[in-house]
């Protein structure tokens, strides 16, 4: 008989496993934690939509929708394409749901997209992104609650160090339009110097020009004239806003002058949080405000910001990953006792205690285990405990043993749990006054 062949992943996908998958689930609790501080809603969307959602937010002539999405006629005949990016899937579902009612209506989410393009470290054809947007709200308040939540995130995942904010405005729309009427004629003039794809954005779409990467475009693209020659009195009072809020937040930021965003619905705010950390991918964090979007999906004008984080990118940063250790190892020694195992690991497991059963192997080996686990107790039945209805109840700190029953084991093991937050209170004070002393009295 042939030896059956292993099907192999998808190119471009990733199995998540262990550390990574810690770090993983770390990033997305710190997410929903952080998202409520905030008072946003989470929502959940369809991973396919219609691809005129998308042709029609992102531009039919960009490199996401022209080589990039992953689309496909299902057997009704309908074109339908997994999503790219959330922002025009929650603008989609905002009008077909009528959320107009609730505005401002302040959204998260976190989930795959699919993108295909070049796999590297960091970047996947199936990748996942955090996404935080703000539908309704016009006024630069909104910009600004939206980046304090970018930046508190970051800050809780304790990865903001070597992370920097960078900031720029698009202006208004009539502030936009002068400005790529004057960018078009300035890279016209110097178009046969220019790179193929750069020729070709000059028709498709001018202002990615300015974050070419490509060596003969920079040049141009640096003396290529700023937008703040162009912005009206109300894009630099609405940006000023901005600036003003951050800096009462204390939100470190630096203007980037050159910072875009290529599609036409953009307005006013664009950001980005870019680190060195990452090799060529250094942003982990990007958004702004797209005003025109939900127009061009058929909807009414509506002003609207938001950003999006890639979880991989993100979970890259993280130093180190709180340990979630089991709590309590349970070792059953015997048949009978196995059962018994069963019923004690459901009433721990009620009461809000990790638990796992060693129920094989021999009993040094299995001890090793529990302490290898980083268990705070251990918790032996016997023929002895099965005959009194206790447990024996061993502290893996202190070695003390006791026979206990098993509402006795539940005091125990909330006197334990508090006392490991405790000591963990006691070092951070500790450090606390060890910096203070540096610092000394006067500061």
């Amino acid at each position: 008989m042939a030896k059956i062949q292993t099907p192999q992943p998808v190119r471009g996908t990733q199995d998540i496993f262990g550390e990574d998958q810690e770090r993983f689930q770390h990033v997305v609790e710190t997410f929903e934690r952080v998202r409520r501080l905030y008072g946003f809603k989470g929502v959940q969307m369809p991973v396919f939509e219609p691809t005129s959602v998308f042709a029609r937010s992102l531009g039919e002539t960009t490199d996401v929708v022209s080589k990039e999405m992953y689309s496909f006629e299902d057997r009704g005949g309908d074109s339908l394409t997994l999503r790219p990016e959330f922002t025009a899937g929650i603008s989609r579902a905002f009008l077909t749901n009528g959320w107009q009612q609730h505005m401002p209506l302040k959204l998260s989410t976190h989930g795959p997209l699919f993108r295909y393009e070049r796999p590297q470290k960091g970047r996947y054809r199936q990748f996942h992104q955090l996404d935080a947007e703000i539908i309704g709200a016009g006024e630069a308040a909104a910009d600004v609650e939206l980046l304090c939540f970018a930046d508190q995130l970051l800050k809780e995942l304790g990865i903001a160090d070597g992370v920097t904010l960078q900031l720029n405005t698009l202006g208004d729309a009539e502030s936009r339009d002068a400005w790529r009427d004057a960018l078009v004629a300035h890279f016209q003039a110097h178009k046969a110097n220019l790179s193929k794809d750069s020729q070709d954005r000059l028709e498709r779409n001018p202002l990615r020009i300015l974050d070419s990467k490509e060596r003969q475009d920079r040049p141009i693209a640096d003396s290529a004239p700023d937008i703040d020659a162009y912005l009206s009195s109300e894009a630099k009072e609405f940006f000023a806003e901005v600036t003003e809020g951050l800096d009462a937040c204390g939100v470190a930021w630096e203007r980037n002058s050159r910072l875009v965003r290529g599609l036409d619905y953009y307005r006013h705010t664009a950001f980005e949080f870019v680190t060195d950390r990452l090799g060529a991918q250094g942003t982990v964090l990007a958004g702004g405000r797209y005003d025109g979007l939900i127009e061009s999906l058929g909807g009414p004008a509506t002003p609207a910001v938001g950003w999006a984080a890639g979880i991989e990118r993100l979970g890259m940063l993280l130093a180190d990953v709180p340990a979630n250790p089991i709590e309590l190892a349970i070792l059953p020694m015997g048949e009978t006792a196995s059962a018994k195992a069963l019923s004690v690991a459901s009433e721990l497991r009620g009461s809000q205690f990790s638990a796992e059963i060693f129920g094989s192997g021999k009993f040094k080996k299995r001890m090793a285990r529990a302490n290898q686990i980083g268990a705070l107790a251990v918790i032996i039945i016997g023929e002895d405990e099965l005959a009194s209805g206790n447990v024996q109840f061993k502290n893996l700190a202190t070695g003390e043993q006791t026979e206990l029953d098993v509402a006795a084991v539940i005091e125990k093991m909330w006197d334990l749990r508090f006392s490991e937050d405790l000591d963990k209170l006691d070092a951070n004070l500790t450090d606390l006054e060890q910096e203070v002393a540096q610092l000394g009295e006067a500061d």
